[in-house]
Order: structure tokens, then C-alpha cells, then sequence
């Protein structure tokens, strides 16, 4: 199927993949990891088993640079320096994006960050001006704000961790189930063998995941 990509109205860059017009199962929104463009995030998703039944979106961080001294343009969601100001620029971002993907009140979506991306999956899940339907995170934390307010409601959430990854430690893995079961929030916890790394295994264990929300589990 056809990726292209839609340029957006802050000067960003997203990609997207038409689902499969007989099986329109929703959105599929992935958010990258540092150093990394749409086009890595688009690969992602594009390997999750029943991935063409979804239109597949890839929206790129707006902090562009060069990687090492090379001509290879890649990105970065923030950096600690005006953090809060960061957070609510992507968020009016990724809204802004979205709102040039066909989609209507009734259509799923379901957020998907690797790594640094993780953090946006979740902001934009809960505070997204569309409804989450669910959270995929693999190799990357719940930022602690959302897990410390009360007031904040999560979908769904599968949490992956690569078994030998040494940034998303156990510690931290373990720390964030913890925060949202304690939460009530519908989780998926899952390891596996890997380091810090989008493999095959993850792939398809979202496969699995994203049909059950299709199936209203």
C-alpha cells in the first residue's frame, strides 16, 4: 500500500498508510524514538501482524538535526531545557496532524511510542484531543506526572520491555506495572527477549494485543 507523506501546519512531517478499505479496523498512531525519524516509526508499525487492516500514521518529532556528522536528518521529541513548554507544543502538534487523517468520533485509535516516543504515546493517549482506544509502549517509561494525578483516565496499555535492556531497566519496567495496576488500568505487561530494540517478538505480541481492542476486550 501507498505511504505518503503530509506536511503539517507547524512545518512537521508525518507519514501515513491507508488502511485496507473493507477492514477499517482504526488509527494506528506511532511516535518514534530519539535520533529517529517516521520513516523508522512507519517500518514499525508496518510489521505488526494485521497492521493493513489499520491506517497506519507516523508522525515525526518536530526537534530536527543531523545525526553525528553525517547528512542523515533525524529527531527529538524535547529535551529538559522549557520541558513544559515542549510538551504542550507536541501535543498541539500531534493534534493538529491527526486532524488531517480521515477519522470521525467513532473511529478507534490506538497510540503506539518506542523509547523516547513512549512518553508521547501516553500524553497524547490521555490528554489527545481524540479518544485512546489503547497505549502501546515498548523500551520506554510512563512519564511520572500521569501516574501521580488522580484525576487522569487510561485506556488499555501494553507495557513492553526488552528483557536485556539496560535504559529501560527492570526497575523502572516494574516501577510504571506497578503505578498502573495500582491505577486499575487495563494492563498488558510484557518481557521480552531482546535488548533495547522494536523485534519481531514485540510485532507480534502487538499484533495479538491490537485484536483484542478490535474485538472489544
Amino acid at each position: 500500500m501507498d505511504v505518503h507523506a503530509v506536511p503539517t501546519i507547524t512545518h512537521g512531517r508525518m507519514l501515513v498508510q491507508d488502511a485496507r478499505v473493507a477492514a477499517r479496523k482504526g488509527l494506528l498512531v506511532g511516535f518514534h524514538g530519539y535520533m529517529e525519524t517516521a520513516t523508522t516509526q512507519m517500518d514499525r508499525l508496518q510489521a505488526i501482524p494485521g497492521a493493513s487492516d489499520w491506517t497506519l500514521v507516523s508522525i515525526q518529532a518536530l526537534h530536527r538535526f543531523y545525526r553525528g556528522r553525517s547528512e542523515e536528518v533525524v529527531a527529538s521529541w524535547m529535551t529538559r531545557e522549557d520541558r513544559e513548554l515542549a510538551i504542550a507544543d507536541n501535543l498541539a502538534y500531534v493534534a493538529a496532524s491527526l486532524d488531517q487523517v480521515p477519522h470521525d468520533r467513532s473511529t478507534r485509535v490506538v497510540y503506539t511510542g518506542f523509547s523516547q516516543g513512549v512518553a508521547m504515546a501516553f500524553r497524547a493517549g490521555v490528554f489527545g484531543g481524540l479518544a485512546a482506544s489503547a497505549i502501546v509502549a515498548v523500551g520506554g517509561d510512563v512519564p511520572p506526572e500521569l501516574t501521580t494525578d488522580p484525576t487522569l483516565r487510561f485506556p488499555a496499555v501494553l507495557l513492553a520491555r526488552g528483557s536485556r535492556d539496560e535504559w529501560f531497566t527492570r526497575a523502572k519496567y516494574e516501577k510504571d506495572v506497578d503505578a498502573l495496576k495500582t491505577r486499575g488500568v487495563g494492563l498488558e505487561p510484557l518481557v521480552y527477549d531482546g535488548a533495547h530494540e522494536w523485534n519481531a517478538p514485540v510485532s507480534d505480541a502487538i499484533g495479538e494485543f491490537l485484536s483484542k481492542i478490535s474485538r472489544g476486550h
